[in-house]
């Protein structure tokens, strides 16, 4: 290693820089290996290169696992950060050439993922059948992330995104909250409930991380009102319904949830709010400059067209 070190560093390879960002996610060369489909001496040997050509120690190899030096993290990175732009540039290629084939890696909240998604694959299914839509289910903070890093290429969410790195949002709809209790409550069935009802309502909420606990949190405040007394949290819409059907209290819906969430118990009530009632809107988001940019707002007129059938009111760009 002397010899590289008097030479100065050479530029890694992509083959290098591959092996190495696997032995670090897996801190292990045999499953690193098998991960990457390829044989560990093979693996090990383009790690040591890659040391070699930066003339820089970045594992440290001990007989039970493997140890990246404060080095190897700064260079793992910058590692990964390579291998995402050039998949970027490889696939905005691609797609440019064919738009709607190719590899497509969309992010979905999971209070968006089980309503819209049947909708959504039929879409892909019907009309873009050469497209290969690979779907992560994911909260909010992890979709920014992966969208900033190139893992994801492109979200549905609630809009506005947010986060650290900045998005190019693009509009598909908006849809009402709905107030959900059991069947006895003295609003249930009603259908022009003003917002500060909340004032005297134990609201049950999902736990954190969920941007829609968030907006929950903010309807019920511009009301003067403290949602989440209890104790009582659930990561899902799924056990917050159930939640409100055992007694524990009442809750907000999306319109686009309620179909699906009252059908999994019977001891519910909608309750719905006098106009404007509170709600969200619903999107995509992407990296701005793009070169699939045209693609995706091709991608969100479709969807427009198909999602007009939900208890939605569509947004025209």
């Amino acid at each position: 290693m002397a010899n590289a070190t008097s030479r100065g560093p050479r530029s890694p390879t992509v083959a290098q820089l591959r092996a190495f960002v696997a032995v670090a996610e897996h801190r292990h060369f045999r499953e690193a290996a098998a991960a990457t489909g390829t044989s560990q001496p093979a693996l090990s040997g383009a790690v040591a290169a890659l040391e070699e050509s930066l003339g820089a120690q970045l594992v440290e190899r001990t007989t039970r696992r493997v140890m990246i030096t404060p080095l190897g993290e700064r260079v793992l990175e910058h590692a990964r950060r390579v291998l995402a732009s050039l998949q970027a540039l490889t696939e905005e290629v691609e797609a440019a050439r064919r738009p709607f084939t190719g590899p497509l890696h969309l992010g979905v909240i999971p209070t968006v993922a089980p309503y819209l998604l049947p909708t959504v694959l039929r879409l892909v299914r019907h009309r873009y059948p050469e497209l290969e839509l690979h779907v992560h289910e994911e909260r909010t903070p992890s979709l920014l992330e992966g969208l900033a890093a190139g893992r994801l290429d492109v979200l549905l969410l609630a809009l506005p995104a947010g986060g650290s790195s900045p998005t190019r949002d693009v509009p598909l709809f908006d849809e009402d909250f709905v107030l959900v209790t059991p069947p006895d409550h003295e609003l249930a069935g009603r259908a022009d409930v003003a917002r500060d009802v909340l004032l005297d309502l134990d609201v049950l909420l999902l736990e954190e991380g969920h941007c829609l606990r968030d907006q929950a949190l903010d309807i019920c405040r511009e009301v003067g009102a403290e949602p989440g007394g209890s104790t009582t949290r659930a990561a899902g819409l799924s056990t917050l319904v159930q939640l409100v059907a055992g007694g524990l209290g009442v809750t907000l819906l999306p319109a686009t949830a309620l179909d699906v969430e009252a059908g999994r118990a019977d001891r519910l009530a909608a309750v719905r709010f006098a106009a404007p009632a509170p709600g969200r809107r619903i999107g995509l988001a992407t990296r701005p400059g793009s070169a699939r940019s045209a693609e995706y707002d091709r991608f969100a007129a479709s969807l427009r067209e198909v999602l007009a059938e939900l208890p939605v009111r569509i947004v025209q760009p």
